[in-house]
Parts: C-alpha cells; sequence; structure tokens
C-alpha cells in the first residue's frame, strides 16, 4: 500500500500503545523528522515512562514541531494520539505554519497490542490503558478529516503496516525545479491587443487562427516561459481571447499562471454562485455568453485548477497575484490562498470604498524574488525584493512584464481607458515624486536588521560571522557619528603588513610581501605609491537630480566620507567645492559618458594628513615629540656636564644622544606630512579605485585598468594626482629587485611606502582569495607608528615577533564585507541589505587587533 503525503506537512501516528507507531516512523521517515512523546518525557524527567512529566513533555514536543514546520521541514508526531483532545493542538499547529496535517492509523486488534506491550518491560500499566486507547481509537476514525486532518491513511493489520510504503508529493506550488528564464506578465484585465503586443515585443510568436474553431497560441523565444500574475478577465474589451491566448500557453506547458481575485469571481458566478456584479464582471458575463458553453466550461476547469502561488527556481522566485510573506511561500492553507488573492487588509475602507492594505511588502525580508500584481500602480517599483508589475493597462496605464533572471522591466501602453478606476490612477505624476518607495522605506531603518549576532553570506569569503557585542560598538559609532546612512554604501577593508624582515635594521621589507604572493602561487602584482593621508571613499552624483534619483537624497549630489563612515569635512562648503572640482574633472574627460552613469564610487587617499588628524598630530605625535626633545636635550647636556667632571656616564650618554637624534628623526616624519590648509588649493587627492558606477562593479578589472582610467580624468587637475606605481614579476629575480629599488627611492625622500597589490582585484591564492593588498611601510614611516625609539635593536627584535594571523584575517573579512555591500548596492536590494556589510566592516573594526599592525 502506498501512502501519499506532501512534502511538507505535519504527520500524526495515531494507535494504542503495542500498535508500532515507533517501528513504523524509524522505518519511514529520518530520525530526526520524528518527535517522541516518550522522547520528550526523557529530555525533560530522564525517565520516557514518567507520565507525571507529560505536561512538560508535550510542550516541548509542541514548541520542537514548531521550530520545523517555520523552517519547512516535515515533522512526524510519535505519540499515541488517540484522543481529539490530544489531536487538536496538532492540527491548530499545522495551520498556524500554513501545512497540511496528516494522519496515519495504526489500528490493529486490541489483543495484538497487549500481547506486544507484555514483552516490553518499561509498559507497567495494566491491560485496561490499552482497551481505553483502543475505544478512543475507534471513536476518533470517522472524525479524523472533520478534525482538519487533509490526508487519512488508515492501516488495519501487520500485514497492511509491513505492506506500507511513503511517498512524498510535492506540494502543487512547488516549481523549484523550473529554472525559466520567465517573463512575468502583469494584470491583464480582458486587454488582448496589448497581451499580444507585449509577448511580441518579448520574442513570441502570437499566432491567432480564425478558421474553424477560434485558437491563439504564442511560441516563445528559445526556453523563455510566460508566467501570468493573474487578473485575466473583468473591465477589458476582449476577455475570451485573453483566456484563449493564456489557457493554450498553460496546456503548450509555455505559461504558468496563478489566480486573481478577478478569476475567482468569475469561477463562482460560472459555477451557480451568488455574487454581486460588479468592478467589471459584467462586460466578461456578456462576452462570454457570446462563446459556446464549452468554452465557458473549459474557462471555469481551467481557472478552479490554477494554484494559488508559485515557488521557482530553487526558491529565487515566487509569483502570486497580490503577494506572497515568507512565513506563506510554497505551503498550502486557505489563509495561504486567501492571501495570495486579495492581499492582507486591515478591515477599513479609503475615501474611495477600497480596502486599505497592510503594506505587507515593507517588512519583507525574505530571499526570494517575489512578483505580484493585484494593485495598480503607475510604474513598477522594487521594494525588499519585491515588485508590483500591475501597471493599470485597463485603466488607460501600461501592460508590464518582468524579464527574469534579468529583471528587465519591458512595457506597451494601453490602446485605451477600458475602464474608470475606482481611485485615481494619473501615471504621469509618478515621474515628479521626490522618492521612489524602497527610497521612502529606507528613511527609516530597523534596528533588528543589523543587531545581535549576524552571520553575512558574501560571494568571497563565503560566512562572515559578526559578534553581538562589536554590532553594538557599530551601532553607536553609526547611530552617533555617521554620515547620511543612504550615502554610505562601501567602506574600505583595514590592510595587513607583511612579514616582518630580518635585515638589518627594518621591520618591513617588500622582499616578504612579494614572498607572499609568489607563496600564493600570484606571479604578476602591482606596486603602488603609498601616500601619507587619510583614506576617502567619495561618492559623487552628476548633479542633484540623479543623488535624488539613485541615493533617495534630496540637496545634496556627493560625499566623501572616513572608512570609519564619518562625514570627512567638517566644512560642507570646502567638501562641495571639492566634489565640484572632482566631477569638473569627470566633465572633462568624459568619464560620465565612457562609464556611461551619473554616479561613481571612488577609493581614495587625501593628502595632508593633517587635514582630518590636525588635532591627532597635536595630542599625541607633536607631543610626544616636543616632550622627547626637550627632555632629552636637558638630559644630553646634563650628562655632558657630569662627564665633563669625571663622572662614569659614558655609555648612558651615548644612548641619550642616540635617542634625541631619534627624537629628531620622530619629528621630521611626522613633519613631513602635515601643512596648513586653507583653501582648495592646498589639498590633494589620490583615487586609486574605480568601485562602482550604476549597474557595474569593477572588482571584475585588474589594477592596471583602474590606473589607466583614474589617469584619464586626474590629468589636467591641480588638486587630483595620479598615483605612482610600477609592476613585478615576483618569479623573477632582476623584476623584484627594480620593485625594491623603487621602494628605496620612495621611502628615502620622506615617502610612507607602497602597497603591493596581485594584479587582479580579487585574486585566487592557494586557499580561496588572497590578500587584497599588503602594505610595505618604510623605515621613518614606522617610526611615526612605533615610536621614536623602535629601531633600537633590543625593540626591533621584540618588534619582530609581533603575529599577523589576526590582522590578515580581518582584511580579508572586511574586504569580502566591502564587495559584498556594494554589489548588493549596484543591484539596487534595499539598502537595509547594504547596511548589513557596512555595519559589519564597522562591527569588524572593534575586533581586538593590534591597531600599529
Amino acid at each position: 500500500m502506498k501512502l501519499k503525503i506532501p512534502e511538507l506537512s505535519l504527520v500524526v501516528l495515531i494507535g494504542p500503545s503495542g500498535s508500532g507507531k515507533s517501528t513504523f516512523g524509524r522505518k519511514h521517515f529520518l530520525p530526526t523528522e520524528i518527535l517522541s512523546s516518550d522522547f520528550c518525557r526523557g529530555l525533560v524527567s530522564d525517565d520516557e515512562n514518567n507520565q507525571a512529566a507529560t505536561n512538560a513533555a508535550f510542550e516541548v514536543l509542541h514548541y520542537i514541531a514548531g521550530k520545523r514546520l517555520a523552517a519547512g521541514k516535515l515533522t512526524v508526531i510519535d505519540a499515541t494520539n488517540v484522543q481529539a483532545e490530544a489531536r487538536k493542538p496538532l492540527v491548530a499547529l499545522a495551520r498556524d505554519y500554513h501545512c497540511l496535517p496528516v494522519a496515519i492509523v495504526l489500528d490493529l486488534p486490541e489483543r495484538l497490542c497487549q500481547d506486544r506491550n507484555r514483552g516490553r518491560s518499561e509498559r507497567t500499566f495494566g491491560p485496561h490503558v490499552i482497551r481505553q486507547q483502543s475505544q478512543q481509537l475507534r471513536k476518533s476514525l470517522r472524525n479524523l478529516q472533520v478534525e482538519g486532518f487533509r490526508h487519512v491513511h488508515v492501516l488495519a493489520s501487520p500485514e497492511e503496516i509491513d505492506a506500507a510504503t511513503i511517498e512524498r508529493e510535492p506540494l502543487w506550488n512547488n516549481r523549484k525545479s523550473d529554472h525559466g528564464p520567465f517573463d512575468i506578465i502583469g494584470d491583464i484585465h480582458g486587454c488582448f491587443d496589448e497581451t499580444k503586443a507585449l509577448l511580441e515585443r518579448l520574442g513570441y510568436v502570437v499566432d491567432v487562427t480564425t478558421t474553424g474553431e477560434r485558437t491563439i497560441a504564442a511560441k516563445p523565444p528559445g526556453n523563455r516561459k510566460a508566467v501570468f500574475v493573474g487578473d485575466l478577465v473583468d473591465r477589458g474589451p476582449n476577455t475570451p481571447d485573453v483566456l484563449r491566448l493564456v489557457m493554450g500557453m498553460v496546456e503548450a506547458g509555455t505559461a504558468l499562471c496563478v489566480p486573481g481575485n478577478h478569476d475567482v469571481k468569475l469561477l463562482r458566478k460560472l459555477r451557480g454562485k451568488d455574487v454581486q456584479i460588479t468592478h467589471g464582471l459584467a462586460e466578461s458575463l456578456a462576452q462570454l455568453d457570446r462563446e459556446p458553453a464549452a468554452f465557458r466550461e473549459k474557462t471555469a476547469a481551467f481557472i478552479d485548477d490554477l494554484v494559488s502561488h508559485y515557488v521557482l527556481d530553487d526558491n529565487g522566485l515566487v509569483v502570486a497575484h497580490a503577494g506572497m510573506k515568507e512565513t506563506m511561500q510554497g505551503r498550502g492553507s486557505g489563509k495561504v490562498r486567501e492571501f495570495a488573492l486579495y492581499g492582507e487588509t486591515t478591515g477599513e475602507t479609503d475615501e474611495f470604498g477600497l480596502p486599505v492594505r497592510n503594506n505587507w511588502a515593507a517588512e519583507y525580508r525574505g530571499p526570494s524574488m517575489v512578483v505580484y500584481g493585484h494593485t495598480p500602480v503607475p510604474a513598477p517599483e522594487w521594494l525588499n525584493n519585491t515588485i508590483n508589475i500591475d501597471t493599470g493597462c485597463v485603466f488607460g496605464g501600461k501592460l508590464t512584464a518582468l524579464r527574469y533572471p534579468e529583471k528587465e522591466l519591458v512595457s506597451v501602453p494601453a490602446g485605451a481607458m477600458y475602464a474608470k478606476p475606482a481611485k485615481p490612477f494619473h501615471p504621469a505624476e509618478f515621474q515628479t515624486q521626490a522618492l521612489s518607495p524602497q527610497q521612502a522605506h529606507d528613511d527609516l531603518l530597523d534596528l533588528a536588521d543589523v543587531i545581535g549576532k549576524r552571520i553575512v553570506t558574501t560571494r568571497l569569503h563565503h560566512n562572515v560571522t559578526i559578534r553581538e557585542e562589536n554590532a553594538i560598538a557599530a551601532l553607536e559609532v553609526m547611530s552617533r557619528f555617521a554620515a547620511n546612512p543612504k550615502w554610505l554604501i562601501y567602506l574600505p577593508p583595514t590592510m595587513s603588513p607583511p612579514e616582518t624582515s630580518q635585515e638589518g635594521s627594518l621591520l618591513e621589507h617588500p622582499a616578504q610581501a612579494f614572498a607572499y604572493f609568489r607563496h600564493e602561487g600570484i606571479p604578476q602584482v602591482l606596486c603602488e605609491e603609498k601616500h601619507m593621508g587619510s583614506r576617502v571613499v567619495v561618492v559623487l552624483c552628476r548633479n542633484e537630480d540623479a543623488a535624488r534619483r539613485r541615493f533617495g537624497i534630496v540637496s545634496e549630489s556627493g560625499i566623501c566620507v572616513t572608512r570609519t563612515g564619518r562625514r570627512f569635512f567638517e566644512d560642507l562648503a570646502f567638501e562641495t567645492e571639492l566634489l565640484a572640482h572632482l566631477r569638473e574633472a569627470l566633465d572633462r574627460s568624459e568619464s560620465w559618458k565612457e562609464f556611461d552613469t551619473d554616479w561613481v564610487c571612488l577609493d581614495c587617499e587625501l593628502m595632508p594628513w593633517s587635514a582630518k588628524a590636525q588635532e591627532l598630530v597635536k595630542r599625541q605625535y607633536a607631543a610626544v615629540g616636543a616632550a622627547s626633545g626637550a627632555a632629552l636635550r636637558d638630559s644630553v647636556e646634563t650628562l655632558k656636564t657630569a662627564a665633563a667632571r669625571g663622572a662614569d656616564v659614558a655609555s648612558l650618554l651615548e644612548r641619550s644622544v642616540e635617542r634625541a637624534s631619534l627624537a629628531e628623526k620622530y619629528v621630521t616624519a611626522y613633519r613631513g606630512y602635515c601643512w596648513p590648509v586653507k583653501t582648495l588649493a592646498d589639498i590633494k587627492l589620490a583615487p586609486f579605485h574605480v568601485l562602482a558606477t550604476e549597474g557595474k562593479t569593477y572588482f571584475d578589472k585588474n589594477h592596471l585598468w583602474h590606473m589607466s582610467a583614474i589617469s584619464r580624468f586626474c590629468k589636467g587637475s591641480k588638486i587630483l594626482i595620479e598615483t605612482g606605481f610600477i609592476e613585478v614579476n615576483v618569479t623573477d629575480e632582476a623584476s623584484e629587485q627594480a620593485g625594491i629599488r623603487w621602494w628605496e627611492e620612495l621611502t628615502s625622500r620622506g615617502g610612507e611606502g607602497m602597497v603591493v597589490k596581485p594584479l587582479d582585484f580579487v585574486a585566487r591564492g592557494r586557499r580561496g582569495v588572497a590578500q587584497p593588498a599588503v602594505k610595505c611601510r618604510g623605515p621613518e614611516y614606522l617610526r611615526i607608528i612605533y615610536g621614536p625609539d623602535y629601531s633600537i635593536p633590543a625593540n626591533l627584535s621584540r618588534l619582530r615577533s609581533r603575529g599577523l594571523g589576526a590582522k590578515r584575517s580581518l582584511a580579508m573579512r572586511e574586504f569580502a564585507l566591502g564587495v559584498e555591500g556594494l554589489e548588493r548596492f549596484v543591484r539596487n536590494e534595499p539598502l537595509r541589505r547594504v547596511h548589513e556589510c557596512v555595519f559589519g566592516v564597522l562591527a569588524l573594526e572593534s575586533e581586538p587587533v593590534d591597531p600599529r599592525l
């Protein structure tokens, strides 16, 4: 006997003790799918037969069952379940999670159950218990379907139990194995001419046969498939031909269709139900009255067979008429079907007599794209990975299709206004709205989207874990100090230094950086001059209209932010002047046209260091320099006086003279990176990455491409400077030596050092993605970082034992998060998805890693 059960269901085993429920469960289901009341008694009392623990055990059982059903896992309840009051909470649980309850009844003779129990030493109850359970089971059998069990299977003998097999059937809405590509078409409402025009624009060949029985067929381009979101009927001029077309395509396997509320209402009327003839139903009935009775019956059967919604492409796409919450996707219940047809309403009506709808899409957080219609909108707009493509064709708007997975919208205009909407519908007004629905929704960020322990999935580094305590630190920075969050689409990663050098008095040397990439199997690297400035991410729009349209920001057209998400300049007029200069450079070089964009995100270094770090220089570096210089000068003079009097202070004097010299070098080192900034001419901005423009990131371009692209708009500017670089083959000794000499020249004239990057922006090493960059700093710059005396042999020896594991791990995770966040932004994902990555970078910055590395 084959027992068919839905793939997602709550299976309730029913039978008296000794009927073999546990044995049956172990034979047909995974151990993790079975929840046994005996096992739960053991969990709460250490005794599976402790009847006093029954209530607590079932609380645990119901809780675990709820968690499994919420996760979409089939769940089997192994308990006697012979009483209606025991089954009632299980049916309610299945309904709560929109799953189908299934009863499998093991109805064996009472005597057989008694005999089996006598062989089980742990069963100490008398025969009256099984007798009572058998009686309760008999009374229950005829009422199981009334109780709400959609599938009931009764096995009445050991032979039937032994012969039974379980077949799990996919739910009707499960089309996960159908990968498309799809053309999803919005509410048609009887507009056949527009439907034909839209299909032809999408590449379908529509064939209308008028000889004999009228038929309409459509052949798709390639392996594409149409998906209709329902509301095929009512209001429009040609409902019958729309039905012919869609029914023919569904029958031919070239289309899918979900029902709309208008379709279901027509079905009820065709089946003789008493319905109100409103909202365009009269037009459909009049048109169908001119068709043969067989056509009307075929229409009714077609609508009756339609499934509430479809889950397609491995959960990547969900199509429903009025939308679908994440908790309802891929499930089957009356509530799921009702939501698919009507959405969610408050029970109130607006001034036009229409139901007030809850905006479920504003709260949607699911990974599946949801495409729907039902409520006409002037233009389709994305909101939290959902999109309404009902653009009111029947009201004089457009008929719209979404091409999936391309996410391309294709529309054709309505031939006329076939019906007057109850609520004013003015597509022209859409062009003047200040913000898109997604941008308006992003004005209010949800704390729940970023707080607590989070695991962020990235393309480059799989999962990145953000600890709760680090997320709190990021929230502090973001809420108190950050720039407008809508500008924060990318934060750059930290950089790791190379392994320490054992060469002379050097702590860092290019040889170790080259060795790292050689070890990773990456032969070509680019060495870029490391400017001693401050890291700055520039997001620049061509004009304020572009900023409003793409970022949802009004009255601004760009920003400079630090690597911790703060606005770089407190003087906004100064920032505006700098951005205007950069915009002119992009205009002059025709870079806007080259990149086909009206915004750009650049990774840059801004000089001087003191432009941002003036207070830090005064409080920390200048203070150290002044104090050490004054103290050591006095010490040297005192020791010289003592030596002149014959005191044995020669070695102490020598050390003090050396330390005084090192203190002077320290002051000279940091002064080289400071100069007064009074006008824009005092600023130097060195872009080194073109990160993203509209519709594209540039992580697939190598660093030579980035240098070339930047060079084109830096030319002719006194503010923008190009970054010097040299290409090195780390498998060629002569090439390596040329790179080392270049570094020595940079550092000898006061440069900070260089950054060694794999030629490819994202380079694969021996165990995944390699470090995106390794900084190799010069000895005098390191004096600023580690202190004036760092190069004394004893100190240098101690510093050479520094570990890089934590720093490199941090750099890799931040790099992956930065890339992921910017790619999400370019894909037009909701801001909360972008900020998940931005918050992640900020959170990781609070990890306890030596900041001097």
